[in-house]
């Protein structure tokens, strides 16, 4: 009896002490998972203090747009300047002018249209077809640029492929300056079916054109047309 006892005793403490260790362990691993909630939780917070900007830094980027903002005026104001001095027949000052955009700036498409252009009315016509092949390189559906490929091959004679620009030009836009390269040129052909097709939509868009047409010499071949005469005068 004493030994079956004393066994019992045994038995009773090792169950207990299974207990107590099966607790500590629970305990333990509570505590663990608890800490790693907590860590993760830093963890997050860390991260989304890192990716939220400061509020100095939130100055420095407003500071660095505003900057971008006022060298992309300073470089369109420098673009228009040589767009007018083009149109004041000042082709060097032009050129001059959007070479300085394009230094300042490799990626300004219109700058290099623009000085196309006007390298072609100086009589050069390879590096001025360059620089507008340049642009449309950079932005093809560039309507200024297509409009100008086509009169630089109409101021050299090359009157097919003018056609051609000004028709792809077409397609991008509603482009009165187009219609009237395209009638100049049948103009200059004699075909007055297609000088007057084309010039009545030009004259529909900027009817002060139907005073230019009076005095174009492109039209000598079509001006005494009744058909001519009777679109220019009415």
């Amino acid at each position: 009896m004493k030994k079956s006892g004393w066994s019992r005793m045994v038995l009773a403490v090792a169950f207990i002490l299974l207990i107590l260790i099966g607790a500590y362990a629970l305990a333990e691993k509570n505590k663990a998972g608890i800490n790693q909630t907590q860590t993760n939780i830093d963890n997050n917070k860390l991260q989304t203090e890192k990716s939220q900007p400061t509020k100095e830094d939130s100055s420095v980027i407003d500071k660095r747009v505003q900057a971008a903002d006022a060298m992309q005026k300073q470089l369109e104001d420098k673009y228009e300047e040589g767009y007018k001095a083009f149109f004041k027949d000042q082709y060097t000052t032009a050129i001059n002018l959007e070479n300085e955009v394009i230094e300042q700036d490799p990626d300004f498409y219109k700058a290099y249209n623009l000085k196309g252009i006007a390298l072609c009315y100086s009589g050069d016509f390879k590096n001025g077809m360059a620089n507008i092949d340049k642009s449309l390189s950079m932005k093809p559906d560039f309507g200024y640029a297509l409009f100008n490929k086509g009169l630089a091959y109409e101021l050299f004679g090359y009157y097919d492929k003018a056609l051609l620009w000004y028709n792809k030009d077409l397609q991008i836009e509603n482009y009165v300056w187009s219609y009237y390269g395209i009638s100049s040129i049948y103009g200059r052909w004699g075909d007055v079916s297609n000088t007057i097709k084309y010039l009545k939509i030009a004259i529909k868009l900027e009817p002060g054109i139907k005073e230019m047409a009076k005095t174009e010499k492109d039209f000598n071949n079509v001006r005494n047309y009744e058909e001519f005469q009777a679109l220019i005068n009415n």
